[in-house]
């Protein structure tokens, strides 16, 4: 096996190889080494790398293996954190110039909990400033280009770390997901994101530890990679409130399941979104897919007509809370729609704020009334396919025009409003060649069940597979 079909082979695959000694986790990550130096130029995912300290700790993987000991289910795995996830001794920008040389005392739980299962972290994959939208640019770095197309953006904000996996940089990846920021990136670049039910992977340190909107999770090439990551993260942790008790184990179980006369809510729109008809054509494609799974595949979608008002409402309200002091001393040094959703939630009064928290409630009981019928949802990722890099976002769609800077990513933030996990996984290719993402969305904590959908998708389709063609040595 090469380098490079080393490096692009399921994280499951190569844990197995450094667990029996086929190769070791110093070898994988010179490999991985190698494939960023002849990478990254290009497509930028990578903004920080600790080659010393990622080898440092790749010997200690396989000293601990040496003497008969398990440095965990992630041993050796090279990984690169979401530059919004403080490290411990290494450079945490959040995409922003205001924090271009903060280095943080302290891991982030995702971090630290990556750290013990045995991944070995080599640096940080590259986020708009904030996290703010989804494409990854920002003022320090530049922007992220996406692998199948680099006049195209790779989507955010987790971009850097669906490129990075795209590209085979690294092994595994963690990202963080408020308005589709696993999902997105995940479906711009063929790789599988996945947004947890809120408590599953405990967030820490958390601004806003009762709010259940923002989460962290996994990134990764497979859905086996990515039950593999969640044995790793998910758990319990006493800091975070919303923790859902259900210890990490519960993701060794097996992901075969017999789907037959599982019922399914196919929703084309996600009831009269506008989609791009590039998007809608590949999807639409991949309903025969469910059936032949054995699922009854029903047209049917929600009511998800307050999810717009609370999704805007709540987000404001968190940006303000966490960035509203900032503004005050940094207004100069921040981007204009960062300004602008801190200065939105200022706008909110306390009956607005009120108003968004009681709709959430309303929509919560139709959602579950709902899926006493569907098991699952099935619906667009994004609803547009990769745009030129350029551009900062998407201002209309079909001839819809969207009326701020995140309005074009409708079709995941309704679900980050459900309270339900969602996963993106690899649906196919537009007829130029980028890559479309369908969502499969579950029941409320019904993280497994939709990981083994998205597994029995993913190996009837097998888009996984099918690797960006980059030229080495092309900058």
């Amino acid at each position: 096996m090469s380098d490079t079909d080393l490096c692009l082979q399921p994280a499951t695959v190569i844990a197995r190889l450094i667990r029996q000694r086929t190769v070791s986790a110093s070898e994988v990550l010179a490999a991985h080494l190698q494939r960023i130096a002849d990478v990254n130029p290009q497509v930028n995912a990578i903004v920080t790398l600790d080659i010393d300290g990622a080898q440092a700790r790749a010997r200690a993987i396989d000293e601990a293996l040496d003497r008969g000991e398990d440095p965990g289910p992630l041993a050796g795995l090279p990984i690169a954190h979401k530059d919004l996830a403080e490290t411990k001794g290494m450079r945490t920008t959040y995409g922003s110039p205001i924090f271009a040389d903060f280095v943080p005392d302290f891991d982030a739980l995702i971090v630290a909990r990556l750290k013990a299962a045995g991944a070995v972290t080599l640096g940080k994959t590259n986020t708009p400033e904030f996290g703010a939208g989804s494409q990854t640019f920002n003022p320090i770095f530049g922007p992220t280009r996406n692998p199948y197309d680099l006049s195209k953006t790779c989507g955010g904000s987790s971009g850097g770390a669906a490129v990075a996996l795209a590209c085979g940089m690294i092994a595994i990846a963690d990202g963080s997901d408020l308005g589709g920021s696993l999902r997105n990136p995940a479906g711009y670049c063929n790789v599988v994101g996945f947004r947890p039910s809120p408590g599953r992977v405990p967030v820490w340190p958390d601004p806003t530890p009762f709010l259940p909107f923002a989460v962290d999770g996994p990134m990764a090439r497979t859905v086996a990679d990515i039950a593999l990551m969640l044995q790793a993260i998910a758990g319990p942790d006493p800091r975070a409130p919303l923790s859902i008790s259900e210890p990490a184990t519960l993701f060794t179980q097996s992901l075969e399941r017999d789907f037959r006369g599982v019922r399914i809510a196919w929703s084309p729109d996600l009831g009269g979104l506008p989609v791009d008809p590039r998007v809608s054509e590949v999807l639409a494609a991949k309903r025969d897919i469910f059936i032949q799974l054995g699922c009854r595949v029903e047209e049917a979608t929600p009511d998800l007509h307050d999810a717009d008002e609370i999704f805007q409402v709540m987000r404001a309200f968190r940006y303000e809370l966490t960035l509203g002091e900032l503004l005050d001393r940094e207004r100069h040094r921040m981007k204009d729609t960062v300004i602008w959703n801190i200065e939105a939630g200022r706008a909110l009064s306390g009956p607005q704020v009120g108003r968004a928290m009681r709709l959430h409630a309303a929509l919560l009981g139709r959602l579950y009334d709902f899926m006493q019928t569907y098991e699952f949802i099935v619906a667009p990722v994004s609803q547009v396919p990769p745009f030129p890099v350029e551009q900062p976002y998407i201002t209309e769609i079909n001839g819809v025009p969207m009326s701020n800077y995140i309005e074009w990513m409708r079709s995941c933030y309704y679900i980050s409003v459900c309270n339900v996990p969602a996963i993106s996984v690899p649906a196919g290719f537009t007829r130029d060649g980028l890559p479309v993402g369908i969502q499969i969305i579950g029941r409320p904590r019904a993280d497994l069940e939709v990981l083994q959908l998205a597994h029995a998708f993913e190996q009837a389709t097998q888009y996984w597979r099918q690797h960006p063609k980059l030229v080495i040595g092309c900058n």
